[in-house]
């Protein structure tokens, strides 16, 4: 398995050792399979069997193994047994799928060690640095930006491990008091907390400027833990897999609602979707910082102000892994992607390509979620499924019912920050279903229906 930019101009290709290790790519782009691997059926239901018998630890590490041939395939698991564990994570199953009501399911990504969905994979991000610095016999400086749950998931993963470092910034007075608390109050002389007077774009900003200064970068052996680290998201293709095997893939799809900020979430799905997972659609939720939704409603990908809501780690208006998928929608061609992203960095605003829109509406949709929203979804989730929420996470789920519209938010268990909010479109004309994934805040979800 070889890995490309979505900049490369002259197809050269790195290992995935290499690019873990350097995370942005030098030409600014960033990382992606040279080709996707795919499965089918057969693939699927031996995934079943495998994880019933050995648990997520074993179908990760067989999910992985398809895009990593530089580590061994038993050094692997033994990484994947080590991140994937209790009491690391609070549930044995490390992801949970849970019932809602008429097809909607609900899956728990918020059972590791800082509640966050990120846990899922900056746990193994963590081995994966640990292991291949000893290879090395090398260091990394981890440079990262967080809008509140990558910052936390980061430091746990990351602290007390040799040869790593960690530098995270953020935005100053936007991260909730709990994440806060948890970043803050670490104390490990190799984690170090920055913040910054801005939004979590300027920290992004920051962290993709040092990591384009190749030099500087080289010489002081900078990483990144940020979703543009190609194997942030590969991880978190696993628990897709996880979800529609336990809801009856392949012999139904599944859709997949995710709310989103930065798109790496989402765009796992779409990894697994073109790996051979069959999934219906996957819905991109936003919050009033709405760049994704204007852009696969519109074909605007502009930025706006950000407006400070009570999601703040989806407070973002420039969604880093967006351009991953308008990669692959715009038929690969970097030189042409290199200019286009370019642009939009001098001016902050562009359309897309035709090809670009065309190749996303075969697979996403969008909605945005205001406040009253957020409001109604918490209010459904505690009156028709008995589930206190937090207002984190958007989702949207269409469903073949009474032809009425309610608003859902993902669910979460009382006792913990919780968060996803669904708007769940109820039309008696047809059936969409769909895995809704709470991101951002404390607690994320993944909230599954299926036809």
């Amino acid at each position: 398995m070889r890995y490309l930019s979505t900049r490369d101009q002259e197809h050269t290709t790195s290992s995935f050792c290499d690019i873990l290790l350097e995370g942005l790519a030098p030409d600014g782009g960033l990382y992606l399979p040279e080709q996707y691997p795919t499965i089918g059926d057969a693939e699927l239901n031996r995934w079943r069997d495998l994880l019933n018998e050995q648990g997520y630890a074993a179908l990760a590490a067989d999910v992985l193994t398809l895009f990593i041939d530089d580590i061994p395939a038993d050094d692997l698991k033994d990484i994947c047994a080590r991140a994937y564990t209790t009491p690391k994570f609070s549930e044995a199953d490390i992801v949970t799928v849970t019932p809602l009501e008429d097809g909607i399911y609900l899956g728990g990504l918020s059972h590791g060690p800082t509640a966050a969905f990120k846990d899922m994979a900056m746990q193994l991000l963590g081995e994966l640095f640990e292991y291949e610095l000893k290879r090395r016999h090398q260091v990394l400086n981890i440079l990262g930006a967080t809008s509140g749950d990558t910052g936390s998931s980061a430091e746990y993963a990351m602290r007390g491990r040799d040869g790593i470092s960690v530098f995270m910034l953020t935005p100053r007075g936007r991260m909730t008091a709990f994440q806060q608390a948890q970043m803050f109050s670490i104390d490990d002389p190799n984690v170090v907390n920055m913040a910054v007077d801005g939004v979590f774009d300027d920290c992004q900003d920051v962290v993709k400027a040092v990591s384009g200064d190749l030099e500087y970068k080289a010489a002081n052996r900078i990483g990144a833990v940020n979703s543009i680290n190609w194997a942030r998201l590969m991880a978190q293709v696993v628990y897709y897999f996880y979800a529609a095997v336990r809801l009856g893939a392949p012999d139904r799809p599944i859709a997949f609602s995710v709310p989103t900020g930065n798109f790496g979430d989402v765009f796992a799905g779409y990894v697994a979707s073109k790996m051979g997972l069959p999934v219906a659609k996957l819905v991109v939720a936003t919050n009033v910082n709405d760049i994704l939704h204007r852009a696969l409603s519109e074909g605007d990908y502009s930025q706006g102000q950000v407006v400070p809501t009570a999601t703040p780690s989806m407070d973002i208006q420039v969604s880093s892994n967006f351009e991953r998928l308008l990669f692959d929608a715009g038929g690969r061609d970097g030189l042409a992607l290199a200019q286009q992203m370019q642009g939009f960095e001098a001016s902050k605003a562009m359309r897309l390509t035709n090809a670009q829109r065309e190749g996303a509406a075969n697979l996403f949709t969008s909605a945005r979620i205001d406040a009253d929203g957020m409001t109604m979804a918490m209010r459904w989730a505690f009156d028709a499924a008995g589930q206190v929420i937090e207002s984190f996470g958007h989702v949207l789920i269409g469903g073949n019912f009474a032809g009425r519209t309610v608003a859902v938010l993902g669910v979460v268990v009382a006792a913990v920050l919780g968060l996803v909010f669904a708007l769940l479109r109820r039309s008696p004309s047809r059936t969409v279903t769909g895995v809704a994934s709470a991101t951002a805040g404390s607690v994320s979800m993944l909230t599954v229906a299926r036809s």
